[in-house]
């Protein structure tokens, strides 16, 4: 059966608006199906699993891709061996917190808290950490409008289970290729992010790209090259097996 199915993990929002270039970027011929996740109600890592399962295909062979806040979950799901998951694509993702320094990491849960997520996000925090300085007017416009959809408390609970998660065993446990694509330029999500999916999966493939931490936004064509280079990859390996 065909490889042209690919499954889309949202990031913090959770909805999958800010994958509209990236989409606009992929072959007409891949099949795309978006994961979206409660905008009012928080659910965990774990309550999320559910919401992946809902939306893949039930039969035919798929891809599953994570953007950043979604990357534990894509981890914990593709370690349950779903039998028709073909490959596990990563962007700008971690396994386990991704801010290192005790100091850092401490501020990061100070300042998460639902009262802040009602200002809208400051242009210094939105250039450096997401964006990037040079970011088009549009995308600051979306940016700020996709997370106004979402309740404060949600945004807030869900950067906590960021700083806590931990899915270093699951991702041990999978067995599928894995792409994992840096943003080269990420001041959020390091280069020790995949230092450690490394260390934990040498087999996993790295493919940088010069972007910010919101690589798929800012560079949507390179990365649908790379990721339609390995889905297509993918398919010639399985195409390939004795007996097809």
């Amino acid at each position: 059966m065909a490889l042209n199915t690919l499954v889309l993990l949202p990031g913090l929002d959770g909805s999958g608006r800010l994958f509209a270039d990236f989409l606009s970027a992929l072959p007409p011929s891949l099949r795309t199906i978006i994961a979206s996740y409660p905008t009012h109600r928080f659910l965990s890592y774990s309550e999320l699993l559910p919401c992946v399962g809902d939306v893949i295909p039930s039969a035919e062979p798929f891809v599953l891709l994570a953007e950043s806040f979604s990357s534990p979950l894509a981890v914990m799901f593709a370690a349950r061996h779903p039998a028709n998951l073909a490959g596990l694509v990563v962007c700008a993702g971690f396994v386990t917190n991704p801010i290192r320094t005790w100091s850092l990491s401490f501020l990061a849960r100070l300042l998460s808290r639902p009262l802040l997520f009602r200002l809208p996000p400051s242009e210094f925090m939105l250039e450096r950490f997401l964006i990037g300085a040079d970011a088009p007017v549009a995308l600051r416009v979306d940016v700020c409008q996709t997370l106004r959809c979402v309740g404060p408390s949600v945004l807030a609970r869900r950067v906590h289970a960021v700083l806590d998660c931990d899915v270093r065993p699951d991702l041990t446990r999978v067995d599928v290729p894995f792409l994992y694509i840096q943003a080269a330029e990420d001041r959020l999500v390091r280069a020790e992010c995949f230092e450690e999916v490394q260390r934990l999966k040498p087999s996993t493939i790295l493919a940088p790209i010069s972007a910010p931490h919101f690589v798929l936004q800012r560079q949507p064509h390179r990365a649908a090259q790379i990721i339609v280079g390995f889905i297509q990859h993918l398919a010639f390996d399985e195409g390939a097996r004795p007996g097809r």
